[in-house]
């Protein structure tokens, strides 16, 4: 019997493409069990998908953490105290440090203060491989190193919805539309730095036709997504 890949998931909403690894692995299309799903926001109804499908679930409110970092007298209580601000200062390339030295200081403070409680729920699990389903938080090179630990490399992947290199950040689709193209579709990545910067693990093209809307783009990127998402964890899986 093949050993199953141990996947965990980090959502923010409502975790369709959660739902499409959900039951590929149900059905035996992916080698491979989710160990938990966790988010950056409480209530949303990718937790109930997991909670129904008997995973464990957690949550890691960011919002709140970034707000008590504003209102905090000393920011730096907060940290973990292995987090050194120059080396991952060095490392990141999410903030221009040169622009604003103490916003981008904050910035990746903040972060890291959220990340550490990520990774203490986290580290409770035996997991082989992050994988992000609609996370719509960005992570800075302390949370990376931390996953990033054994020699295999890369074990954080994420997808995107535009064919990368084309169109990064939060709206891939809309990019997509708002320039013209003809073609759209979804890229799934393994997560380096930068945004949305890292291999490229596969992709999904689509038609886009004379008469499609933005909400017709979005339709058809889903449908990919919810495609090539479980293709590309057991490609994982397999070349393990």
């Amino acid at each position: 019997m093949v050993e199953k890949l141990k996947v965990g998931t980090l959502i923010s909403g409502g975790g369709t493409n959660l739902q499409a690894i959900i039951d590929a692995c149900n059905q035996g299309r992916i080698d491979a069990e989710i160990v938990f799903t966790g988010s950056d926001v409480g209530g949303v109804k990718g937790l109930d998908r997991a909670k129904k499908a008997g995973i464990q679930t957690f949550v890691v409110d960011y919002a709140r953490i970034i707000a008590d970092c504003r209102n905090v007298r000393d920011v730096d209580s907060l940290l973990p105290k292995d987090f050194d601000p120059e080396e991952i200062l060095k490392k990141q390339r999410l903030v221009d440090v040169e622009k604003d030295y103490e916003k981008a200081l904050f910035f990746i403070k903040s972060r890291v203060i959220a990340e550490r409680q990520l990774l203490d729920n986290i580290e409770s699990y035996d997991m082989d491989l992050l994988v992000l389903a609609g996370f719509m938080r960005v992570f800075t090179p302390y949370f990376i190193d931390r996953i990033n630990t054994n020699a295999s490399g890369h074990r954080i992947m994420n997808i995107h919805p535009a064919l990368l290199p084309a169109f990064p950040g939060t709206d891939g689709y809309g990019d997509t539309f708002r320039y013209g193209c003809k073609i759209g579709g979804c890229t799934v990545h393994y997560v380096d730095y930068g945004e949305d910067t890292g291999p490229i693990i596969g992709q999904k093209a689509f038609e886009i036709v004379d008469g499609d809307t933005l909400e017709d783009v979005k339709v058809k990127g889903l449908k990919k997504e919810w495609e090539l998402y479980p293709a590309c964890i057991q490609k994982f899986a397999q070349s393990r």
